[in-house]
């Protein structure tokens, strides 16, 4: 099954739950080098997909309520290599919107990443764990959040590689309160 909530989570993080962990090296071990390449390599352009964001239902049976999300993702245009993905989604329990954001391997993880949402401010997000296809932040939606995500223009997700330059990929938001109101 296809996780669609991974992006959209990374930038709940970052807005509201300065208090996760970061994902570390037990202390006397040394991190494995990362599995992919690092992150967006000098001279290759990171691009959001051309299709902007995407909703997607599914359910666990037939007689199970639907559960959508939303997505957009941001890769390296000549490897193809995600960079970013945001996914939202609104569970049917709570109804409150949480946001899963997968970021790549090989990143400076106690700097954490950043959410700016146009010209506001940049937002510190810690990401709370790592595996063999990424890095990734998940957390609650702020009502706050949410309604600058709807009006604004452009999302930016920052972090840091290995070599500690800082990565700026840009997501826009054009149709973003278009594919919310089909999953909220």
């Amino acid at each position: 099954m296809k996780i669609v909530a991974r992006s959209l989570v990374v930038l709940f993080t970052v807005f509201g739950m300065a208090g996760l962990g970061h994902a570390q090296t037990p202390k006397g071990k040394t991190a494995p080098a990362p599995a992919a390449a690092p992150a967006a390599p000098q001279g290759d352009a990171a691009a959001p997909n051309n299709t902007g964001w995407v909703a997607r239902c599914t359910s666990a049976s037939r007689d199970a309520p639907l559960e959508c999300a939303m997505e957009q993702t941001a890769v390296l245009t000549k490897t193809g290599q995600l960079i970013v993905l945001v996914n939202i989604r609104v569970p049917g329990d709570t109804r409150t919107p949480v946001a899963l954001i997968q970021l790549p391997l090989g990143l400076n993880l106690p700097v954490g990443a950043k959410l700016q949402v146009d010209d506001g401010k940049a937002v510190d997000v810690p990401i709370q764990t790592c595996e063999a296809r990424g890095c990734y932040i998940n957390a609650p939606i702020a009502a706050d959040v949410l309604a600058q995500l709807r009006s604004g223009k452009q999302l930016k997700v920052s972090f840091q590689n290995l070599g500690k330059e800082t990565i700026s990929i840009p997501m826009p938001l054009a149709d973003f309160a278009t594919v919310y109101d089909k999953i909220k």
